[in-house]
């Protein structure tokens, strides 16, 4: 890694005395009274005590802003850079966002989530100001043997039905649910009833904290000693009840040279593809952004002659002005690279 030495405040800079290079940051841990111990398997952070539900690798949020760990930038908020040189993070994408769209994590489910449901971004009355509606994905990194997924309801399931189920304490008999395995990639969309239990997962998501809670099996916070609050009837609003037996995505070949590179998902909010390989091949592209999460292995990504060394649970953005660079596995790498789409 090249050494840096910070010449002046940011405010004072200008990008001809400034070149970006591939940002890594800090995990922001979170409280979940579902979570559990296992993201200290993937991240080398040490983890707070307690239940750690969530961890936020990449994040330009007002309360949870990520921090750059390495390099000129050491320091600074993803916040901060965005609006100082958002030509040089978002290339062609500048002025569409006033932050950065998407908000990545890790999940550690170690007890099943609430069931819930997001907005979707047309649904103005159900989302705070300056948010945005919510669709997701997640892409499955270990499963235990508890592990299952509740993704869209049962087919005919309707509002009656859900009320009744509700008030009988039966939600999960018109929930559609499937047993996981890692490497299986699941789209959310937003409108969609859904939970997880018992898995570790990567997650993209648009950049919004908007969730609603429909049903929480009935327990309690240890925190508080009360149950959790419940948000029903907004809940419900946004039901999307056409989303129904939503199961694992079927991987798309986009590419089989120099490697090959599977796309999971394509919609309106992100692009995913996965490549697992030791062979060398290229990251990035001309004038937009792209991050790059290594699920598993460890290699180089070569930006303007230096090497900028991934390993296992590093988040990675590669700024706009950046363009294409090489990656480099030492051994065999599994790495998913993220785009936000240009139309």
């Amino acid at each position: 890694m090249r050494n840096y030495t910070i010449l002046c405040d940011l405010s004072d800079c200008t990008m001809t005395e400034l070149t970006l290079y591939p940002l890594f940051f800090k995990p922001i841990y979170q409280y979940r009274l579902w979570g559990g111990r296992r993201l200290a398997h993937l991240l080398t952070e040490p983890l707070p005590a307690g239940p750690v539900g969530e961890a936020w690798i990449l994040s330009d949020r007002d309360d949870h802003a990520s921090v750059v760990t390495e390099g000129l930038y050491k320091g600074y908020t993803l916040t901060q850079l965005f609006n100082q040189y958002p030509e040089s993070i978002m290339g062609r994408l500048a002025g569409r966002f006033d932050r950065f769209p998407l908000l990545l994590k890790f999940l550690d489910a170690q007890e099943v989530l609430s069931v819930q449901v997001h907005p979707s971004d047309d649904q103005k009355q159900y989302i705070p100001k300056g948010d945005t509606g919510k669709t997701e994905a997640w892409v499955v990194l270990e499963a235990g043997k508890k592990a299952l997924i509740y993704s869209g309801l049962k087919k005919g399931t309707d509002e009656a039905d859900l009320r009744k189920a509700l008030n009988e304490h039966k939600v999960a008999g018109y929930l559609h649910s499937f047993t996981p395995k890692p490497g299986d990639g699941v789209f959310i969309h937003s409108g969609t009833v859904h939970t997880l239990a018992d898995v570790v997962v990567f997650e993209v998501q648009e950049n919004s904290d908007t969730t609603y809670r429909l049903y929480d099996w009935d327990r309690v916070d240890a925190k508080t000693g009360k149950p959790r609050e419940l948000d029903i009837d907004k809940a419900i609003a946004c039901i999307d009840f056409n989303l129904t037996d939503i199961g694992p995505v079927t991987p798309k070949v986009v590419a089989t040279k120099p490697v090959q590179r599977e796309e999971l998902f394509n919609n309106e909010h992100f692009i995913l593809w996965r490549i697992n390989t030791g062979e060398q091949f290229t990251v990035g592209a001309e004038d937009v952004p792209r991050i790059l999460v290594c699920i598993d292995g460890n290699g180089d990504i070569v930006c303007d002659g230096t090497n900028y060394g991934i390993k296992k649970g590093d988040v990675v953005l590669l700024p706009a002005e950046l363009g294409v660079m090489n990656c480099i596995p030492q051994g065999k790498i599994n790495l998913l690279e993220i785009a936000i789409p240009t139309s």
